[in-house]
Order: structure tokens, then sequence, then C-alpha cells
């Protein structure tokens, strides 16, 4: 819909004027309120009782709660004039009641009626402090006005959303500060009835004297709340634990309370960590049905008491978890937060922040397994228990974080990455709907990177395809679908996945970037895609052409060519997308080239070693190799690679093996090409394993695992020596920095070389 000229002559002449009218107003009403509220209590508190003998006189006195929004409305002097009438006697006779006359209720009660007393006394004290929270009215007033305004007339709030925030969160800021106000409010609450001193609880005279937490102190009030589930004990417990969140930094001097013993601080984080979860579920049962569906009281009166402490807490814990360092004390964070989702899901813009710190956490390789598998199950929580927009959120910060977290891939990287790759796919599974609108957007930016470099030839425009992060981007889509669109599942559900029609774009984008420069240089990276492709055919059953792109390799000038000698070691092709030039035409990259080959040929054919159809399919790939093995062997050719060709030979003995064995098999079926049902239940019961190509990849799959093993010990005792290493030069006083930069050079140019080209394309994209 276009603009108008007058909407834009508004905008450009008026619109600042009428935004910085509609804050003052807002404030200044909001602050009268707050005055009227007060006055409002003071003349309830000095009403004499005695003369309220008419109805009308009564009204206000008895249902002063029930008439908060009538008042709201009046003036100060119609407040006046409504009933009130303000004694002239002296303070003595004002709070004795005259003989003979029904005496008044007292507003509190002693501390010896056990926890339901305490309970409802802190509702009371709750309720005591509401005249200073009553300026939510205008908040609420403030967000209808809001909401009217989106409705009339999108494109002005479209645009104060844009350019002017503030006004837009002026009621949420609101609710934040209310926090401010339930603190203060119990500094000035003293108990109206006539106590000895020895019955004054400690627990309202020492905050009051000392803002310095002590362990007596956080032990006070780990009892009332482990015995009693005292709401007002907890609200002193997360105003105490803000003050540890921001205890380095200068707004933590502005809180209430202060910490400087570090046992304290634990403590602190501990008790609150673990008991006020506990104290919530006490006071506001949540109820979770088997479809994860959940049920939390957020209509009354308590949760909206509450619901200020809620948000503060909530982003207490945010921000220590954007300052955490020790991985117990962040896992146990992670776990308190997802006990306190189901409390904080009508929040949406403290759930959205709380969705990106998690992330951050879940994407961040420094973090140890555990602690990430602790934010991934808070995200999976908020996947489960949330509505389609907070899912929606989770899913695009998941896949961003892993995204950017598969920026530097190496050896000590792989792990976590493929860890990410794993818990985030299980996330799309759990709503397919909306994990097909999301992946959908972001396999089309894809789609659309893959388009430009094919489109404009210039001589960088490969680097936006080549790198790790799109490498990365297309296994893990090929998890995705892997994952949740398995035939079995779906034959058992009866029922296709949402899902499925994700995969012919992903196999599309594979294919192409498989073979947008198809040069030796790019191998590994050919390899990596291939990969990803066949665990996709396993497990969709779906065919996709993978044979004709690994021939390509063999027909090369890479593989035909003599090789140079070399005494580099063998490049890791699990960790690599491209191979230094060091490494090409020599006999270490020939020959690891052509056992990549061999594995995933027998990888590819294995998935069709059962179907009716494996003769037919395996013959051209059988002729082609036949012709590659006999050029390599003959006395005249320059490159006689013995390893590669008894490899080759040794597939094409199994490839004709299966294919003899399914001839044999197919010969004595009694249906005709054209039953479906009977093709499809060729051979069914038969294990994969027990064909010949199966046993021979079986076996070839257990002899990987062991050299995998074997690697991967070496690799972390030489770690544990260099860390020995490191620290006994330490303890030494040598040079430890010189040292360091060594080992790194060291393993830069032997194995990340590459790493670093890639680095600095991404920098450039």
């Amino acid at each position: 819909m276009p603009i108008s000229k007058a909407t834009k002559k508004f905008e450009r002449n008026k619109l600042p004027d009428v935004i910085k009218r509609r804050k003052e107003v807002a404030k200044v009403k909001q602050r009268k309120q707050i005055d009227l509220k007060k006055k409002e209590r003071k003349a309830r508190d000095n009403a004499k009782a005695d003369d309220l003998e008419d109805d009308a006189a009564k009204k206000p006195k008895s249902k002063a709660a029930k008439d908060d929004e009538a008042f709201g409305e009046m003036s100060m002097d119609q407040f006046f004039e409504g009933g009130f009438e303000v004694p002239k006697m002296s303070k003595k006779s004002s709070t004795k009641p005259k003989t003979g006359k029904r005496k008044r209720t007292p507003v509190e009660q002693d501390g010896s009626e056990g926890s339901d007393d305490e309970m409802a006394e802190a509702a009371n004290g709750a309720d005591d402090s509401a005249t200073d929270s009553d300026s939510g009215d205008d908040a609420d007033a403030h967000k209808e006005q809001l909401a009217g305004l989106a409705a009339k007339d999108p494109d002005f709030y479209k645009y104060l959303k844009e350019n002017d925030a503030e006004l837009l969160d002026f009621a949420e800021d609101a609710d934040l500060a209310e926090i401010d106000a339930l603190s203060a409010s119990e500094d000035e609450t003293t108990p109206r009835k006539k106590q000895k001193a020895a019955e004054v609880s400690d627990d309202e005279s020492e905050p009051a004297s000392s803002n310095e937490v002590s362990k007596q102190l956080i032990q006070k009030w780990k009892l009332s709340l482990e015995a009693n589930h005292s709401l007002r004990a907890m609200r002193e417990v997360v105003l105490a634990f803000r003050s540890a969140a921001h205890l380095n930094d200068e707004e933590g001097k502005k809180y209430r309370y202060s910490i400087s013993d570090p046992d304290v601080y634990h403590q602190v984080l501990v008790t609150t960590l673990q008991l006020v979860p506990k104290v919530l579920q006490h006071h506001l049962p949540v109820k979770e049905n088997a479809a994860g569906k959940i049920r939390v009281p957020t209509d009354s009166k308590k949760f909206r008491t509450l619901t200020p402490l809620l948000k503060s807490h909530t982003v207490s814990i945010q921000h220590l978890l954007e300052n955490l360092s020790d991985a117990s004390t962040m896992r146990m964070t992670l776990d308190s937060l997802a006990t306190l989702l189901p409390y904080i899901l009508s929040f949406k813009k403290v759930v959205r922040e709380v969705i990106k710190t998690v992330s951050s956490v879940w994407a961040d390789s420094a973090n140890n397994e555990m602690t990430r598998l602790s934010a991934f199950l808070v995200m999976r929580r908020l996947v489960v228990i949330s509505d389609a927009s907070i899912r929606e959120a989770v899913l695009k910060q998941a896949y961003q974080g892993l995204v950017k977290g598969a920026r530097n891939t190496t050896v000590h990287t792989i792990q976590g990455i493929n860890l990410m790759k794993n818990t985030a796919s299980e996330l799309w599974g759990l709503d397919p709907t909306v994990g097909y609108t999301t992946g959908f957007g972001f396999i089309r930016q894809l789609a659309i990177h893959l388009r430009t470099s094919i489109t404009n030839k210039t001589k960088d425009s490969y680097k936006t395809v080549y790198n790790w992060q799109y490498i990365h981007s297309l296994d893990f889509w090929s998890r995705v679908v892997s994952a949740h669109c398995e035939s079995l599942r779906e034959a058992e559900s009866g029922k296709p996945s949402p899902l499925r029609p994700l995969i012919y774009p992903v196999v599309q984008l594979t294919l192409g970037a498989m073979r947008l420069i198809p040069t030796a240089q790019y191998f590994p990276l050919r390899f990596q895609l291939v990969r990803a492709l066949i665990r996709v055919s396993s497990a969709t059953s779906t065919y996709i052409p993978l044979a004709p792109a690994l021939i390509e390799v063999l027909n090369t000038a890479e593989m035909k060519k003599p090789p140079k000698p070399s005494t580099l070691k063998s490049l890791e092709f699990s960790t690599t997308i491209r191979a230094t030039k060091a490494y090409l035409r020599t006999r270490v990259y020939q020959d690891g080239v052509g056992e990549q080959v061999a594995e995933l040929l027998a990888e590819f054919f294995v998935l069709w070693a059962k179907n009716i159809a494996l003769p037919e399919l395996a013959l051209p790939v059988i002729v082609m190799l036949k012709r590659w093995v006999k050029a390599m062997t003959k006395k005249s050719s320059g490159n006689r690679n013995a390893k590669i060709s008894s490899i080759m030979a040794l597939l094409i003995q199994k490839l004709e093996a299966n294919s003899k064995w399914v001839e044999e098999k197919r010969a004595k079926v009694d249906f005709a090409p054209n039953n479906r049902a009977g093709v499809e239940g060729f051979l069914k019961d038969v294990d994969w394993e027990k064909t010949p190509l199966g046993a021979f990849v079986a076996g070839q799959r257990k002899a990987r695992e062991q050299k995998n093993k074997m690697l991967e010990d070496a690799r972390k005792t030489d770690d544990r020596k260099r860390e020995e290493a490191d620290k006994w030069e330490a303890k030494k006083g040598g040079k430890e920095f010189e040292s360091e930069d060594e080992d790194v050079e060291m393993e830069v140019d032997d194995e990340d070389m590459l790493d670093l080209e890639d680095d600095s394309d991404d920098d450039e994209e």
C-alpha cells in the first residue's frame, strides 16, 4: 500500500513533536497517578472508622481495591468529595474505636500461623505495595492505545517501530521497573499491630540495617524457602541474585544488596538457581500433558504480582550466562532456566533475548560438550512448549549459531560442529510445519548464492560457495531431511513428512555446488558433498546419481599423469575442502583420492545391493573401472600405481559378485517388472550385510573405525604431551610465548594452510 503525500508531510513536519508530546503526557500522567494513589492510601489510613455508618461512606473504605479503575479516572477534587470525612481528632483517639462499635479486622496477623498464613501475608504485602505499582494501569492503557494504532494505521505504527522504538517499549520498561517499587515497599512496610521487640522478625529488620549479604542471611532465606515456600524470602533472594549477576558491572553498585565474599556469592547463586523454581512450582504449579502442552495460571492475581519479579530474575540469568566461564555453574544456570521457561512464555521480548543468549552458549566452541547439550535442552524445551512464533525464533537462532560456529573447521573443532548439526537437526522435527517454512527460506538463500556464483563469472565469485560455512550448511540440511524423512518412519506413520519436499532442492543444490569448479584442488570438497548425498539417499530411499561424479575424478589428469615424489603426510579429507598446491601431482594425494573414490563408490552401491535392478545399475561403472585399471597397468603408461589399481580391481570383483547374486535371486521370481509391490519387496527380508558387496563394505567400515580410533588416541596423546611441555616451560620460566608460536606455525604449515586461506575468503565475503 503506497504512503500518501499527507502522511509523508505529517512524518516530516509534525511527527517528532507528536512523539515528544505523547512521551511527556504519558510520563506526567503516570506521575500524577502515583501521587493520587499515595494520597488515597494516606486518606484511607487516617479515615475515622466511627463515623462510617451509612453504606455510601462504607463502600470506598471496604472496596478500595475493587474501585482502582474508577479512582484512576477521577480527579483529585472529585476523589476527596466522594464520601471521605477527614477526622479532626488526635492520632491517639483516631486509632481506637468507640466502645460498642464493631472492631476493624487487623490488616496483618501474627507470624506464628504457619506457612499458609505467611503466604497470605506475602500476598497482603504485595497488595499494600500495589498503590505504587498501580501505575501499571497507565502502562496497560498505553499498550491498548498502541494496539489500536497498529490496527487503524499500520504504516504509522511501522514507522514508529523503526524510528522510535522507545515509545513502543514504554509499557514494558515500566513493568521491568516495577521490581524496584516492590523492593522499596519492603523497606517501607511496618507492622500495624503492636508487637514486642523480641517478636519482630529478623527478616524485616536485617536488610534495612545492612545491605551486605552474609552467610547467616542466606541460611535464613534458604530455611524460609525450603520450609515455608515464602514469597517474601524468594523476592529477597532474587534481588540478591541480581546483584550477584551484575557484580562486575558498574550497574551493580546501584542495586539493593552488595556481595564481597566469594563463598557468599557462590551460595547466593546455588540457593537462587535451585530453590526459586521450587517455590514457583509450589505457588504456581505448571501442568503439562503428554503432548508437551503446558498450562500456567497466568490469569491469577499471584502471577500478576510476581510478573516483575519473574522478568527481573530472567534478565539476571541471561546476564549471568553472558559472563560465566565455569562449566558446572553454567550448566546449573541453564537447568534452572529450563524450569522457568513455562512462566516467562508470555514475555515475548524477554524470551527472544534468552534465545539469543542460550544459542550463543550452544554454538560456542570454547564450552565443553555437556554445557552445550544443556543449552540445547533449553532450546528444545522452548520449541516443545511455545507457540509458532517462538519456535521459528529458536530455529533461526540455532541455524545462525551453527553457521557462525562452523566458520573455522579443524581436527579439534570438527566434533563440536557435528554435535551442533546433529542436535539442531532434531529441532526441525519437533514441529515439521514451522521447520519446513524456515528451512525453505534458508535453502533458498543458499540457492541464491550458488546462482550468483554461476552467473557472475568473476575471479572470486566462487568463494561465496566454496567455504566451510556453505559446505556445513548443505551437510546440515542433508542431516535434517535424513533424520525426519526416513522411509521406515513414514511407513509406520502412514503419511509423508512435511519436510520431504526439501529433499529435491537440497540434492540439486549439492550437485550444483559439487560441479561448480571441477578441478583437482577441490576433490576433498566433492567428497564431503558426496557423503552428504549418500546419507540422504540411504535414509529416504531416493536414488541420486553419484557414480558419474566419482568416475569423473578418476579420469582427470591428476589421476592419470605420473606423480611427483613428496614427503608430505597424508591429507585429512574429513577436515579439508581444498588441497594446497603442494599436494597436487604427488603420490600421497593420488593415493588418498583413489582410496576416497573406491570407498564412496562402495558406499553408494551398497545402498542398492538388494535392489532388483543392481546388475543394470552397476554395469556401466564396472566397464569404466575396468578400462581405467587396464590403462593404469599398461607398461606404456607413465603412472603405474599398483596400490590404487588393486583397490579398484577388488571393488570391481565385489560389484560383479553382487550383480551375479542378484541375477540368481531374481531368476526365481514369478512377477513381472511392472508389478510395483513385487519389485519393492524383492529381497526385503535379507540383511544388507549378507550380500557380497555388503559384507565387503562392513569389513571396510570396521577397519576404518579402528584406524580412526588409533589416530584419535595418538592425537590426544600429542596434545597432552604438548600441554605438559607448556606447563613445564611455564614453571621453568623459559620462553613460553616463543614455544607456543613455534607450535602454531608448525601446525599451520602441516595441516591448516587451507583453513587460513578459507578464513580470509570468508572475511572478504
